[in-house]
């Protein structure tokens, strides 16, 4: 375990430098290969840098492999905190989950592995909040890849320790911090036997779709890393900590686009005579999203295998930047996305209208998905942690409360944009993916609402907020970063820089 204290030396390791402690089998795939990078701060010239991947670790970095564990191995874990109790919420269940002891399952501990990153800080902060001992596991590789493709948060994003300093200075509440990738074993190995966590919350993926579409080498990193990450947190499960609750963060885009209405997980058919309840078919439309495919599939037979507990958790388009916590202090902002690569699509809008930029509706625009507010994520993995499953049950929640086409987002951002004095306009742009852009779509979103869940709706009041939150930092949009620039159908060998 690395505390806070340990990383006062490294301070840029996290702010806006190249300097990661990534070992080199992390991102061994992605970082075979040389090409051009641009890095680029707001309002400030680009700084052209040319650098060879496979040379990175002499790149502001001189962590060696046996020294970045080292970090890991010297401190014994902290015994400093008190446990509380997160108040749980009744599930209507006649039987209380039991350990393998008999005991009733109460999870106090839970390691946010992604914690990081744009849904895992909000939770890890909400989980701290409601009483969790929590612990955030990241390699801090997200900020890697803005720095890689000349990408950069609407919101000025603190570094982690200035982060978890802040939470700690305002609220009393310490949360753990471990530095290190889940690819490797003899680190995520360590980690659970130090942290002995009840819950997992697993944020810790690659999870654009068009970054793994860009070219070979970021699509076989999207899966290695997705796919290798998630089943060495099921083998740590398994080996150090059996009765852990695994609550796994997967994707609505996993269903794809059918004709038929989305079932949670399941689908009961019959078939020549014979009915059966099997897992719902899976159409999905990108590497990444076939990554989370497999990551479902091999949870589930582990689940049957071993005996593994497991929530996966098929979350919608998620829009938003603020939550109770990270509204506490502007250290605690979350980063908020609006390029082509990770901005989803309610939050490009929003910043597009706030710098007068037309909304970039993809095609005919008829393509409908799933939304939530960042809000609701928040409070779907609490209840999810708060009713764990059974030892053995893999079971799937579709994380959303509501379903708009892209075209129906783009008229409610206009009309909230002219309250404002905005003049919004919206144009068609050839679609950069392989998709119908008209289709069925109807998906069943119950099982959370059975357990608690109070939907943030979208409303007028709050397109306003994300608009004028998009006006406070206008002066950081990077307009350049806006179209679309990666095609699913020209995706090639080649390594790309965008």
């Amino acid at each position: 375990m690395i505390s806070i204290s340990d990383f006062t030396l490294h301070r840029s390791l996290y702010t806006n430098s190249f300097n990661f402690a990534l070992s080199p089998g992390t991102m061994s795939q992605l970082l075979s290969s040389s090409c051009s990078l641009t890095f680029s701060s707001t309002n400030k010239p680009y700084n052209q840098c040319s650098a060879s991947f496979s040379n990175f670790n002499r790149v502001g970095c001189d962590f060696s492999r046996t020294r970045f564990r080292r970090l890991f191995s010297q401190q014994k874990p902290s015994k400093r905190f008190t446990f509380v109790n997160a108040a749980t919420v009744s599930t209507g269940q006649e039987t209380p989950v039991k350990t393998s002891s008999g005991e009733p399952f109460k999870p106090k501990r839970v390691m946010v592995i992604g914690g990081d990153g744009y849904c895992g800080w909000a939770t890890a902060l909400h989980l701290s909040n409601k009483g969790y001992d929590v612990a955030i596991v990241d390699n801090l590789v997200r900020r890697l890849f803005d720095h890689q493709l000349g990408l950069d948060s609407l919101t000025p994003i603190s570094s982690i320790q200035d982060r978890l300093q802040c939470w700690k200075s305002i609220t009393g509440k310490s949360i753990e911090l471990f530095v290190g990738d889940i690819c490797e074993f003899e680190f995520l190995s360590e980690t659970f036997r130090s942290y002995e966590p009840d819950a997992v919350v697993h944020f810790g993926e690659q999870r654009s779709a068009p970054y793994s579409m860009i070219d070979r080498s970021r699509a076989v990193y999207t899966q290695q890393n997705n796919v290798v990450g998630t089943l060495n947190v099921l083998f740590a499960i398994k080996e150090y900590k059996e009765d852990c609750h695994l609550v796994k963060l997967g994707t609505m885009g996993e269903y794809g686009t059918p004709n038929i209405d989305i079932e949670e997980g399941y689908i009961t058919i019959t078939h020549n005579g014979r009915t059966d309840t099997l897992p719902y078919p899976k159409q999905a439309s990108s590497f990444y999203h076939l990554s989370k495919v497999h990551d479902s599939h091999n949870i589930a037979f582990t689940c049957k295998a071993w005996g593994i507990r497991a929530t996966d958790l098929n979350q919608g388009v998620v829009y938003g930047v603020k939550t109770d916590e990270t509204a506490m202090h502007e250290e605690l902002c979350n980063r908020f996305d609006y390029d082509a690569i990770f901005g989803t699509a309610l939050n490009r809008f929003c910043v597009q209208a706030a710098v007068g930029h037309p909304l970039t509706v993809y095609g005919k625009g008829g393509q409908t998905r799933a939304f939530l507010d960042i809000r609701d994520t928040v409070q779907c993995v609490e209840l999810a942690i708060a009713n764990p499953a059974n030892p053995g049950e893999f079971r799937v929640f579709n994380q959303f409360t509501e379903q708009f086409k892209v075209s129906e987002l783009a008229n409610i951002v206009t009309k909230a944009g002219e309250k404002l004095g905005l003049d919004v306009k919206t144009i068609s742009v050839p679609n950069p993916r392989v998709e119908l852009e008209e289709h069925y779509y109807n998906c069943k979103n119950t099982k959370l609402v059975d357990l608690g869940l109070r939907p943030h709706f979208l409303s007028d009041s709050l397109i306003d907020s994300l608009l004028n939150f998009a006006v406070q930092y206008k002066d950081r949009v990077d307009t350049k970063q806006i179209m679309p620039g990666v095609s699913w159908r020209k995706v090639g060998v080649k390594t790309k820089t965008i």
